[in-house]
């Protein structure tokens, strides 16, 4: 057996010693009970079905297999709560992003997207060991970046969801703010305005008001409804919105003047982010006009004087 074969086969048995050990000690520290599971049984109410009776929902097209990795999923998605963000602020996200998803589903979801990426990482570390012959550790490494930059995507796609729904927010809000402002003229009050706006527009800014008027029909204040579309979204001017409603209803403020100069405020405060990113844009412009565009003009303006005085000799 030669030098190389010795040093794969150590590397090999070394790996697979390294993943056992880890998991014995994570299944050492899961089996750690902790105070709010022991007291848990005896706060929250018993459900009297027998948990043998009990439909458990499904998501995929494999009902076994899904109740099968189940568990680890739920395993994999506690250690990603641990290493990332918690499940209060996640579900925020989620809801700032529009998903009707659970934690639990972008959980699985993540870890979906770091397997592909690891199976990846696998294979790029294979063929580079077929073709450069490149040492162990800096594959395994490979695949390991390869898997953890699947999850690290999977939660940059859900912030440039976030992104991109508080842009289409913010450039509805102008419209709506001025359609709540001629409902509230023409004399309704502000709960009716608010549903006929929600029920005439279409967008992003209009789903989020007919959430917070089924909150409100089921017994939830207007202004406690407003505080959580503020919540929600997390846009200050959706907040002054919220503020100036529940202000406007409470004391009985003009709401129609209140809701054109946010209106007002929101298409200039639009009008310099734009004049901002112009700006920027500007001079990234002059990259492609310097390095493309202008050494091009200057060989059409030098290469026909060159020519000639090549003719002249």
């Amino acid at each position: 057996m030669s030098g190389l074969e010795v040093s794969w086969l150590g590397a090999g048995i070394g790996a697979f010693g390294a993943v056992g050990l880890l998991l014995v000690v994570s299944r050492l520290r899961a089996r750690r009970i902790r105070l709010d599971e022991r007291v848990g049984p005896y706060l929250r109410v018993q459900d009297r079905t027998s948990a043998l009776l009990r439909d458990v929902p499904v998501h995929t097209p494999f009902p076994t297999l899904e109740r099968l990795v189940a568990p680890w999923v739920a395993d994999v998605g506690r250690t990603l709560e641990r290493l990332g963000s918690s499940r209060t602020e996640l579900r925020r996200r989620l809801d700032r992003a529009g998903r009707a998803e659970s934690v639990d589903q972008f959980r699985a979801r993540q870890i979906v997207w770091g397997v592909l990426g690891l199976a990846g990482g696998v294979a790029l570390a294979l063929v580079l060991a077929a073709t450069r012959g490149s040492s162990v550790v800096a594959l395994v490494l490979l695949a390991l970046m390869c898997g953890i930059g699947g999850v690290l995507a999977c939660d940059q796609m859900l912030s440039r969801a976030i992104s991109r729904r508080e842009e289409r927010i913010m450039a509805e809000f102008p419209t709506i703010a001025e359609l709540l402002a001629l409902s509230v003229a023409a004399g309704e009050g502000p709960v009716s305005a608010l549903e006929r706006v929600s029920t005439t527009a279409k967008g992003e800014l209009s789903g989020e008001l007919a959430t917070m008027l089924a909150s409100v029909r089921a017994g939830v204040p207007l202004t406690r409804a407003l505080e959580g579309l503020a919540d929600r979204t997390s846009l200050p001017s959706l907040a002054r919105f919220a503020e100036g409603v529940s202000v406007a209803v409470e004391r009985g403020t003009p709401l129609a003047e209140v809701l054109r100069a946010q209106a007002q405020d929101v298409r200039e405060s639009g009008r310099r982010a734009l004049m901002e990113a112009g700006g920027r844009k500007e001079v990234i412009m002059m990259v492609p006009v310097v390095f493309l565009i202008l050494p091009v003009t200057v060989v059409f303006a030098v290469f026909p004087s060159i020519a000639t005085l090549r003719i002249g000799f």
